[in-house]
């Protein structure tokens, strides 16, 4: 009965997470009782597709690639496949080498001079003014910045990337049907593909010291094709312009209702690499990703039937007692803090380092020029899925 490929007859399916496909839903603005509790029945069934929530199981399900794929998965409007993410080993390793020596802790290190001067060009333009639209403002375009400098892309095309961004990870209005949301994330696809081939042309022709020069090098062992070469620099548009926005107006919107928390970070910067930890687990900006069976499988005592999704449910792993004690406190002193916010496995976080400095670039500039900041009067937070993020945050503070 089992079988390591696709079966004509399984209900294997793209996961659509812009438009909620196959989802099971958990309050935004309090998703952690609710993991903890997830946490702790380890499996649950979803009609032939189950949700795996401990941290035993998840850690599992996300280290058995050959079982539980993530290939041709999720749907972003793409039609070239989704490299690294959409690919499994061993063709997944081959990817992994030439790109995560881009991304290596001593290459982002090398970044850290250009990000915080990115952070405070941003911060330039309202900390004089007492207030402003965190998301807006800081969030959404701090790490589309960062990723312009890593590209070697000039400061004017920074609405061009965040206009695609937006087209293929929030497509629409709330208002939108899902075939509306589709069929913009579609044409904003063929947009991307066709801008990055553009500049492709041009690094082949005169490289410079750019990741984009980088992927269309002459001297690699494995050279990318252009199709393969388009496919990664979809991933890293939407997956370097997106999660660390997420993760930034998470923090903030924490950190602003809970000013002893925040205060721990202005008396003593030395605290920031392990807020940054804390708040990955706490606020785990991708809640969930989806994996499908290749084979018919058992995880905790649950069939999950070849071809069948296995939603694996990071957020709750990240509350499991069974790793952390007391999961439902936020303490900057935690030690061994082994959260999954960036996935675990094979297809564990490309960008990690990248996004771990980011956050700590940004936590260290903004509370050196603005230490102290609420929400704004009358302000509510909301938090719009599927990924955890505050699509409006209002702060204000003294000045």
């Amino acid at each position: 009965m089992s079988t390591n490929t696709k079966r004509a007859d399984a209900p294997v399916s793209r996961f659509d997470f812009v438009n909620g496909a196959g989802g099971a839903t958990l309050s935004a603005a309090d998703p952690h009782p609710t993991n903890h509790a997830l946490a702790t029945q380890l499996v649950v069934g979803l009609n032939g597709s189950v949700m795996v929530a401990s941290r035993e199981l998840t850690t599992e399900t996300l280290g058995k690639p050959e079982v539980f794929s993530s290939a041709d998965l999720v749907e972003q409007g793409n039609t070239r496949p989704l490299i690294p993410l959409g690919v499994d080993p061993p063709d997944h390793g081959r990817y992994r080498r030439l790109l995560d020596p881009m991304f290596s802790p001593r290459r982002m290190e090398a970044q850290e001079a250009d990000i915080a001067e990115r952070a405070n060009r941003f911060i330039d333009a309202f900390a004089d003014r007492g207030s402003c639209d965190f998301t807006t403002e800081f969030a959404e375009l701090f790490p589309s910045a960062v990723f312009l400098g890593l590209m070697g892309l000039p400061w004017g095309e920074l609405d061009t990337l965040v206009g695609m961004r937006d087209g293929l990870l929030h497509p629409g209005t709330p208002e939108s049907t899902p075939q509306e949301r589709t069929a913009i994330q579609r044409e904003t696809a063929q947009r991307v593909y066709a801008y990055f081939d553009r500049i492709l042309d041009d690094r082949e022709a005169s490289p410079r010291d750019d990741v984009l020069s980088e992927l269309v090098g002459p001297d690699k062992d494995e050279p990318l094709s252009r199709d393969e070469a388009l496919g990664t620099c979809f991933v890293l548009l939407t997956a370097g312009l997106d999660t660390v926005t997420d993760s930034l107006t998470c923090f903030w919107a924490y950190l602003a209702q809970h000013p002893d928390r925040r205060r721990e970070i202005v008396a003593d910067e030395a605290v920031i690499p392990h807020a940054v930890e804390e708040l990955l687990r706490w606020e785990t900006p991708v809640p969930m990703v989806v994996r499908w069976a290749r084979e018919e499988s058992d995880l905790g005592g649950e069939v999950v039937a070849a071809g069948h999704h296995v939603l694996v449910n990071l957020s709750a792993a990240n509350l499991d007692p069974a790793e952390f004690d007391d999961p439902l406190t936020v303490r900057f002193d935690r030690a061994g803090n082994r959260h999954l916010a960036f996935g675990g496995g094979a297809h564990r976080c490309l960008g990690s380092h990248l996004a771990r400095r980011e956050l700590r670039i940004a936590l260290r500039e903004w509370h050196r020029r603005i230490p102290e900041y609420t929400l704004a009067p009358g302000y509510e937070v909301r938090y719009r899925p599927p990924l955890r993020f505050v699509p409006d945050l209002q702060l204000t503070w003294p000045v």
